[in-house]
């Protein structure tokens, strides 16, 4: 069986040295939520199995190839009609990032449940869907909707919020997300994005994660950025500050920090565990370029503990 089952829309990311308008290189890669979080767990020693539609061009041939190498299973995945979607990232000033994306009509907005069932089928112990995907269109949002209604008979459901203001208003991405909650497990959101899976009428942070805990989720999970994040679950709560590192890239730390917890939860780790392991790959994405680029393998967990500076010899 496999570990995670995720599925979503993978692009052809195109990283720029410069304003677009300058001019200047482009360097060309693959992201996406959800493979991010695949490639995460792949690293870590889990079977990921990553669902999803790319087009029958050399984009979606470089998409499945990446994640083909990177260990993720692809079986399911489809070459469908449209082109590959692109996504492109700007630095404006400073360490600001422009992100902008072309994935209208995309191959991957046409993914559905015909592609996710037969997988779904096929049985996991974890199901992982994002906002991202939700977002996308009538037919991942029917995909979404029904692999977390199948996976809530056996398997446990995670939802990462993950709410992308160029897709969606909060005011749509609320009322598509609240209904599926009562279907998740763990619910990994940044602390403003948790109004949009909770009750409207929870006003505050804590009335919002009591009405989630109330409502059956059993772990809520809360990204505080440069804080570090929090677990709340029927126990209480349980924090854990971010590890300080050279940021060189924020793009894909929240992957990453999902795919350090999703992994922990699958090894059996207690909360702290999880969290701990999950803040640590979070830091290992902030600390390299690119969206998953930089995300540890399991014997290489412990190494943001060395001295600034240090060679491994």
């Amino acid at each position: 069986m496999t570990d995670v089952l995720t599925f979503g829309e993978a692009m052809v990311a195109l990283r720029a040295d410069q304003l677009i308008r300058m001019g200047g290189a482009l360097r060309m890669s693959v992201a996406g939520a959800e493979a991010n979080v695949a490639i995460g767990l792949a690293r870590l020693g889990h079977r990921a199995r990553w669902v999803g539609c790319t087009g029958d061009d050399e984009f979606g041939a470089l998409v499945q190839r990446t994640l083909r190498a990177e260990g993720v299973d692809v079986s399911r995945a489809a070459v469908s009609d449209g082109a590959t979607g692109l996504v492109v990232f700007e630095p404006r000033i400073s360490d600001l990032t422009r992100v902008s994306y072309y994935r209208a009509g995309s191959a991957g907005s046409r993914l559905g449940r015909r592609h996710v069932a037969p997988a779904m089928a096929e049985g996991a112990r974890i199901v992982h869907v994002t906002g991202v995907t939700a977002a996308l269109g009538a037919e991942p949002l029917g995909a979404v909707r029904m692999a977390v209604e199948a996976a809530a008979q056996g398997a446990t459901v995670s939802l990462d919020v993950n709410h992308r203001a160029k897709l969606w208003s909060r005011e749509a991405a609320a009322a598509v997300l609240r209904p599926l909650v009562r279907h998740v497990a763990l619910l990994v959101a940044s602390d403003d994005e948790l109004a949009l899976a909770a009750p409207p009428g929870a006003r505050s942070e804590a009335d919002r994660i009591e009405a989630l805990l109330e409502g059956g989720v059993r772990e809520v999970v809360v990204k505080r950025g440069a804080e570090g994040a929090e677990v709340f679950d029927s126990s209480g709560s349980t924090a854990r500050p971010a590890v300080a590192v050279t940021v060189k890239d924020t793009i894909g730390a929240g992957d990453a920090f999902v795919a350090g917890y999703l992994s922990g939860h699958l090894d059996g780790l207690p909360v702290a565990s999880r969290l701990e392991r999950a803040v640590t790959t979070g830091a290992f994405a902030v600390a390299s370029t690119g969206d998953w680029e930089g995300l540890p393998g399991r014997h290489e967990l412990d190494l943001l503990k060395a001295a600034p500076g240090s060679a491994i010899r």
